[in-house]
């Protein structure tokens, strides 16, 4: 069809040609701009899933844009195949570069941590420790063995991918199912000796944290070996809920109940029993009811004793266990920040103490809290606390190569004001080399729990 645009018109009206001149050259510019430049976004996640805030993303040799603290990056109006490089001094990116010729909005980045020599030391610390029978000793010398602490080193090993190392703590426990879990009043002993002995004390979060490391173990490896002790393991703990839905703490040495709650073994319960059905229901009715903070947000701990209302340990496993959950339990983690001297070093170190009396940096719950901002996607935080941590580093006196940290970086009280034993400033301590690493790997070990189809209703602290 023939145009019936009058083109002597432009003549006799030069301003109209000179618009529709540059009208028609700004929308052929537009559509080659348009056809020469790309919007590219994405997530960078690490190797367990957690999104990863604040790592760089440079696009020229001088300009970056950074994910934001759900992992998040989007750019727009990029040349294309332009190599963008995420860049951070704690990570291996894969890929390491992104180079994209068409939109491209769900560009998924992986990170692990980048191997160093301190992480080495710790993974050779972890292998030295387990003695033949698979058990591994809380501390560098003694015979203390702690149910506990097994589970956490089951988790380190899987941070390693040492898969082999983590069966051989579950071996030791499977092969007691009928001689110790299943007699009664069953659970595994709290405490034993590097052999094996028990001392009788079942204690419910120790047991716990062995289910949850048993129910890490077959996610990652598909492994149904250990689904008898597992599912012993969930029987005898299904079988202290209270009325009330809350969890009794076990039975003493003599096989008398513990009828009180404690608010950490709840929240280990909560993660161990896999699912969601009436028991998680109930107790999550028993934290609202009876733990629950209004005015702080928080978990308490002790309400009998205001003095320690509040527990460290409380905030960062509340926060890395409960799907969306507040993120006061990290803000007022403050109430905890102190800065000591390191015993070993002299060096000034900041972090966080059992409670609200600021007299100890206790590395392990500084580890805690940088994997609950990890968890958070804080890694400005995350890195910061580990940081400090570094300052205890102790080298082995017994494994070459070999290291980790104290319990505590100085001489001070625990949670309620009870006295440290002599050496927890001075001796390499399981926990706190184990949190360490799970911090560092942002290996979260209540991760299965962050899954639970919890309906929004039962969610008390989104209300």
């Amino acid at each position: 069809m023939k145009s019936t645009f009058n083109t002597s018109l432009l003549l006799k009206v030069p301003f109209l040609s000179i618009a529709i001149f540059y009208l028609f050259t700004l929308s052929a510019c537009k559509k080659e701009n348009e056809a020469s430049t790309v919007t590219i976004g994405g997530k960078i996640i690490n190797e367990y899933g957690l999104p990863l805030g604040g790592i760089k993303l440079y696009y020229t040799e001088n300009e970056f844009i950074s994910t934001e603290i759900d992992g998040t990056f989007r750019l727009s109006g990029l040349a294309k195949n332009t190599p963008i490089t995420p860049t951070d001094t704690n990570y291996i990116f894969e890929p390491n570069t992104i180079s994209v010729a068409s939109n491209s909005p769900l560009i998924v980045v992986n990170a692990r941590p980048k191997p160093n020599a301190i992480d080495l030391q710790i993974e050779a610390w972890f292998k030295a420790q387990q003695v033949a029978n698979g058990l591994m000793k809380s501390g560098e010398t003694g015979d203390f063995v702690s149910l506990y602490d097994n589970a956490l080193a089951a988790y380190v090993f899987m941070a390693y991918k040492d898969f082999e190392s983590a069966a051989n703590i579950f071996d030791f426990f499977k092969g007691r199912i009928n001689s110790e879990l299943k007699a009664s009043p069953g659970g595994f002993s709290q405490f034993r000796n590097a052999v094996g002995t028990p001392n009788k004390h079942r204690w419910l979060g120790d047991n716990a944290w062995l289910l949850m490391a048993i129910n890490t173990y077959k996610s990652l490896t598909n492994s149904s070996e250990y689904d008898e002790l597992a599912s012993e393991l969930e029987t005898w703990i299904r079988s202290l809920q209270d009325t009330d839905g809350g969890i009794n703490s076990g039975f003493d040495s003599n096989g008398d109940l513990l009828d009180y709650k404690v608010t950490e073994g709840n929240i280990d319960a909560f993660c161990a029993i896999p699912g969601y059905d009436d028991f998680h229901k109930k107790l999550l009715q028993f934290f609202e009811d009876d733990r629950w903070e209004m005015s702080d947000q928080n978990l308490v701990a002790w309400r009998e004793n205001p003095q320690f209302l509040y527990a460290l340990d409380v905030h960062a496993w509340s926060y890395c266990c409960f799907k969306n959950y507040t993120t006061s339990a990290l803000t007022s983690a403050d109430r905890f920040l102190c800065t000591k001297t390191v015993t070993l070093t002299g060096m000034p170190i900041t972090g966080y103490c059992f409670d609200e009396d600021q007299d100890v940096v206790w590395l392990e719950g500084t580890g805690q809290m940088a994997l609950a901002y990890r968890v958070a996607g804080n890694e400005t935080e995350a890195n910061y606390y580990l940081n400090e941590t570094l300052k205890a580093y102790k080298k082995s006196e017994m494994h070459e190569n070999a290291g980790g940290f104290p319990y505590a970086a100085n001489q001070g009280t625990s949670y309620g004001g009870g006295p440290l034993w002599e050496s927890a400033d001075k001796e390499i301590a399981l926990s706190s080399a184990a949190w360490y690493i799970l911090a560092r790997h942002g290996f979260n070990p209540f991760s299965l729990a962050q899954k639970k189809a919890i309906p929004a209703e039962d969610m008390f602290w989104l209300q």
